[in-house]
């Protein structure tokens, strides 16, 4: 027996229902009465298409005018520029009670990863910021890269690990445990050798990159588990082998604080400062030794950003921040997107409650 299929899409077209409500008036007082539109006919489109609307927009990064001929060209469906931007402002209330929800759990996470990028909202210069938890991500768009976002963001105190580079911004702020990214400091290092004119440049380097390899291998003989070769199956035996690395790499930031070298001097301070920073991923679950989830949690915003020139008032760019929390949460959890947008909208027009984000995120 031979069996093949053949998959085809069947012909798409817009369901369109109108609602004829009935105007009566009273035969004693003259009063005239006219039956309500029921909650999930307010508005000019279906909970579903505006859904799909913004879902087109933010998470498949499409231009509205592509929008608008993808649906005339798919769906028959005829729309004006003016009507996506309803459409866009109306899905962003419907989800700005679940952004809020995460931006409130967001302070009690135990481990956040944080990244930066500039940003433009009518031509004038802004910062997007993508924080990370377990289960979630929010974005903010600011005015600053500064410290004080971060106050906003996370309290004046933050109790858990923040992840990050080593942006001044984070220095300032966090004074608690904090975790430096490898990978940045790792491109650092390549940099300053590329560039490298002096001895010091080129032994430091040479030093520092033999040093991390080792570091490496330790952490991947950790994370790859049984199948592993020499696998270390305790992280208290992670953290005994990384021990006497962590030493060599004090003792090499200690040796070049004085080279003659800036590039060199400023890596070495950084190692013989905040050796510690570079560690925490040793000893605490959660932690990773680099910052790559807010970095792709940020790449899909630059390409959107690439796509729509940023933002043209502050209701743009929150409504931008709102629909990416929401969309890129959604793929963290294994939600379906464009499903928890169409529920969202329903909810808000009939005035209830949206699902809840944090259903399948992590509380403290």
């Amino acid at each position: 027996m031979q069996r093949h299929q053949v998959t085809e899409l069947p012909k798409i077209e817009a369901l369109i229902t109108e609602y004829q409500c009935h105007r009566l008036a009273c035969s004693g007082c003259g009063q005239i009465t006219q039956a309500e539109l029921p909650a999930e006919a307010k508005g000019n489109f279906g909970p579903e298409l505006a859904a799909l609307i913004a879902y087109l927009t933010v998470t498949c990064r499409m231009p509205r005018r592509v929008v608008l001929e993808t649906l005339e060209q798919v769906l028959r469906i005829q729309l004006s520029l003016g009507s996506v931007q309803s459409v866009w402002e109306e899905v962003s209330e419907a989800v700005a009670a679940p952004y809020d929800e995460l931006a409130r759990q967001l302070p009690a996470e135990p481990v956040v990863n944080s990244d930066e990028t500039g940003y433009r909202t009518n031509a004038e210069k802004r910062w997007l910021w993508a924080l990370v938890a377990s289960n979630f991500v929010l974005y903010k768009v600011a005015a600053t890269r500064g410290a004080e976002v971060l106050t906003q963001l996370l309290g004046t105190v933050f109790a858990g690990i923040l992840c990050s580079d080593r942006c001044p911004s984070y220095l300032k702020y966090h004074q608690g445990a904090a975790q430096f990214c490898w990978a940045h400091f790792k491109r650092n290092i390549l940099g300053a050798q590329e560039i490298a004119k002096t001895t010091d440049a080129e032994r430091f380097c040479r030093d520092a990159l033999a040093l991390h390899a080792r570091l490496f291998r330790l952490w991947h003989r950790f994370r790859g588990g049984p199948e592993q070769r020499h696998p270390i199956r305790e992280r208290r035996d992670l953290i005994a082998k990384s021990v006497p690395l962590q030493k060599k790499f004090f003792a090499l930031g200690e040796r070049y604080l004085d080279s003659g070298d800036r590039d060199v001097r400023n890596l070495a301070a950084a190692l013989f400062v905040h050796c510690g920073k570079f560690f925490v991923f040793l000893e605490k679950e959660g932690v990773e030794p680099t910052n790559n989830s807010a970095e792709r949690a940020l790449r899909c915003a630059v390409q959107w950003r690439k796509t729509s020139f940023g933002s043209r008032s502050v209701t743009g760019e929150t409504a931008m921040a709102r629909l990416l929390t929401v969309t890129r949460t959604c793929q963290m959890q294994n939600r379906d997107s464009l499903d928890y947008l169409a529920t969202a909208i329903r909810a808000h027009r009939a005035a209830e409650p949206a699902p809840s984000l944090l259903a399948k995120a992590s509380t403290p």
